[in-house]
C-alpha cells in the first residue's frame, strides 16, 4: 500500500480542517496503515492531581486513527469516529507529551478499524490503549451504489 499523504501533508489537513485542535497535535512519522502523533502537552489538558485528562487522551487517540487512515485514503474530511474503546492502564506523567502509536487493522471501503497505544514520553509501558471504528465516506469514483466491506 501506498501513502496518499505524508507528515506534513496531514499537519496542514488538521490546521485548515480542524484549527481549533491542531495546536495540540504533532505528526511524528507514518508508514503504511501506522502513524505516530504527538499531544504537545499544555496545562488545559492536565485535570486536577497533574494528570493529563481522559478527553484530551480520547482526543489523541481519536486524531490518532483518524490522520492514520487518511494517510492511506487521502483528505477525506468526513471520516468519522462510530465506535470508542479505551483502557486507562496507568497514570500518565504530568508535564511530558504524550506519544500515541496507531495502526489501522482493517481499511475497508466503508468502514477502518483502528488501535491505539499512547505513552508518555520517555516511559515504555503504555499508559492507555483505545480501538476505535471509523465510518469512510463514500468513494464517488467507484461507480457503484452500496458496495460492502
Amino acid at each position: 500500500m501506498v501513502l496518499k499523504m505524508s507528515c506534513s501533508e496531514l499537519e496542514v489537513f488538521l490546521h485548515e480542517a480542524f484549527p481549533q485542535v491542531a495546536r495540540d497535535f504533532r505528526v511524528e512519522a507514518v508508514a503504511p496503515n501506522e502513524i505516530t502523533i504527538r499531544l504537545q502537552v499544555e496545562d488545559r489538558h492536565l485535570r486536577p492531581g497533574g494528570t493529563i485528562s481522559g478527553p484530551s487522551m480520547f482526543a489523541l487517540a481519536d486524531v490518532s486513527v483518524y490522520l492514520a487512515i487518511l494517510s492511506m485514503i487521502g483528505p477525506k474530511a468526513l471520516a468519522v469516529t462510530t465506535n470508542c474503546s479505551i483502557d486507562f492502564m496507568r497514570k500518565p506523567a504530568a508535564g511530558i507529551d504524550m506519544l500515541a502509536r496507531a495502526k489501522l487493522l482493517k481499511l475497508g471501503r466503508v468502514l477502518a478499524v483502528g488501535e491505539v497505544l499512547m505513552y508518555s514520553e520517555g516511559i515504555a509501558d503504555p499508559v492507555a490503549r483505545a480501538s476505535l471504528t471509523y465510518s469512510l465516506p463514500p468513494d464517488r469514483s467507484a461507480g457503484e451504489a452500496g458496495a460492502s466491506n
